[in-house]
């Protein structure tokens, strides 16, 4: 299983504690290999995975949507996802090609 691209993205986590609201943005990553799109926290077979679509929420901070048969999951991202979805689509072509 051959790693060809990742994407970090955050995640923010709220908590109240004696009235008062606490957050904390931890960073995970994206792994895109030959087999499978695997988050922190979900691991998706390509086959799985329909489609990918990023959009632009603010200066440099984005959401990427991973559209999936087991429905919709968005991501905070503040990379360019560009060439993470652009190796996607090269690798689901592929797969479609030999078929």
């Amino acid at each position: 299983m051959t790693i060809l691209a990742n994407l970090p993205y955050s995640k923010v986590t709220r908590w109240i504690e004696e009235n008062r609201q606490f957050h904390k943005e931890l960073e995970y990553e994206i792994v895109l290999t030959t087999e499978r799109l695997c988050t922190s926290f979900d691991t998706f077979l390509l086959k799985e995975v329909l489609d990918i679509s990023y959009r632009f929420f603010s200066e440099n901070t984005g959401f990427l949507y991973l559209h999936t048969t087991k429905g919709m999951y968005s991501y905070t991202v503040k990379t360019n996802p560009e060439h993470f979805i652009n190796q996607f689509k090269q690798i689901k072509h592929s797969q479609k090609q030999t078929k």
